[in-house]
């Protein structure tokens, strides 16, 4: 017979996925990747290091997922800043050129490992998708005050 997981037993798993996730998080915050072992990941978590990879199949798996959190979290604050400008162009380009900045500033470390920290190539692909959300994000606002 097979094991079928249990409404209780996939909360388990789940609860334990994001609590490797959030230790991943504030171990990239403080001190960017060279700091995400996953011995390091683990122990955050309060999980056995094996038990990582019942739930990520790579340590480069886990730190894409966690790249792609932050920066889609990043990339959403500096464009929802020059939201509230809608037709001055250069207002709303001031807005998030300056958020962006504002956020870099107050958080180093994670603006290091987001943006330039060297780092698996998996995570690195990942990089190119979010550097493109920033350029069409900034290009969308220069265009829309061209166009005004």
């Amino acid at each position: 017979m097979a094991y079928r997981p249990t409404a209780r037993t996939e909360a388990r798993r789940l609860a334990a996925r994001e609590s490797l996730l959030r230790a991943a998080r504030e171990l990239l915050a403080q001190d960017g990747y060279r700091a995400a072992s996953v011995a390091a990941l683990a122990a955050r978590a309060g999980v056995a290091t094996g038990s990582v990879y019942r739930h990520f199949p790579s340590k480069a798996e886990l730190l894409s997922q966690v790249f792609r959190h932050a920066s889609g979290h990043e990339v959403e604050a500096t464009l929802a800043a020059a939201r509230p400008f809608g037709d001055d162009a250069p207002a709303a380009i001031a807005a998030a050129a300056g958020t962006f900045a504002r956020r870099a500033l107050a958080g180093r470390r994670l603006a290091w490992a987001l943006l330039a920290e060297p780092i698996d190539p998996a995570v690195e692909a990942e990089r190119l998708t979010y550097r493109r959300a920033y350029a069409d994000g900034f290009a969308d606002l220069v265009r829309a005050g061209i166009d005004r």
